[in-house]
């Protein structure tokens, strides 16, 4: 950071923050009275949207922040929150000299859990550093662990993917049908719209039949026949899946095999 803010006693700076959602969306907010552009963002006035206090520290502990305001933009709905358009988002936050354009990223990190209370929103900011609070130490479990078609699991993630196209939509029971592939793939995968009213929207699967799949967010009424998304197959994380239809157990991260708590409680039974 070249530019020192606050250096004078009296000077031009405004609060920014970005948001650069997962559907290739980004919006730029500023607590200034006017619209800025700098960093090639048009960043939108919006004094009613705060970010909280910053904290950064050197320790291995995640940083803090937090973003309040009214839901005054039009780009920042209720119905948008909803639907997890704001989920895992990106967020930059810095300052900004409103005069000449300077600026400084001082807090980055993406969205965790968002409330919405009276009109207003309430976003949680997770840093960097909450990957350092992931176990390095895997847990056992009787199910595999990796990621389907991820880190671990050793298959390629192309191989089952597939584009397709929805021709059945069921609105009142969150179901849809694709054109391809069948339905008995997909229990445990997921759909990823690229578009129509979801766009940049991944939503998985909970349930699949031969009525369609049962997604895990509500669907858009205005949603039609025809619109294209892509659809990655599911996997149980079972042994005997890994092992009949993937032919992959070599690379099953679970132990089906270990012995559960339960084995510490038994004891011998005469005859």
């Amino acid at each position: 950071m070249s530019r020192i803010f606050f250096s004078q006693e009296l000077e031009g700076v405004a609060t920014f923050w970005r948001i650069h959602r997962r559907d290739g969306v980004t919006l730029g907010f500023t607590s200034h009275d006017r619209d800025l552009t700098f960093g090639g963002i048009r960043h939108r006035a919006a004094p009613g949207m705060l970010p909280s206090a910053i904290r950064r520290t050197a320790a291995l502990t995640g940083d803090s922040a937090e973003m309040q305001g009214a839901l005054a933009h039009d780009s920042i709905s209720e119905e948008d929150l909803k639907a997890g358009l704001f989920d895992a988002a990106q967020v930059e936050a810095g300052a900004v000299d409103w005069e000449t354009g300077e600026h400084a990223v001082l807090y980055s990190g993406t969205i965790g859990s968002v409330s919405q209370e009276a009109g207003t929103f309430s976003a949680e900011l997770k840093s960097a550093k909450t990957a350092l609070e992931v176990d390095v130490v895997p847990r056992t479990s009787p199910t595999c662990r990796a990621p389907f078609c991820g880190p671990g699991c050793g298959l390629s993630a192309p191989r089952f993917t597939h584009e397709a196209q929805v021709i059945g939509i069921d609105t009142q029971a969150n179901r849809v049908l694709f054109d391809d592939p069948a339905p008995s793939l997909m229990a445990g995968g997921s759909v990823r719209w690229i578009e129509g009213p979801h766009v940049g929207l991944a939503m998985d699967v909970l349930d699949a039949d031969a009525t369609g799949l049962l997604l895990d967010s509500r669907l858009d009424p205005a949603l039609g026949s025809g619109t294209r998304t892509v659809l990655r197959e599911g996997c149980d994380h079972t042994l005997a899946t890994c092992h009949a239809r993937f032919a992959n157990a070599v690379n099953f991260r679970g132990e089906p095999f270990l012995p559960g708590n339960d084995l510490i409680a038994r004891y011998p039974v005469g005859r």
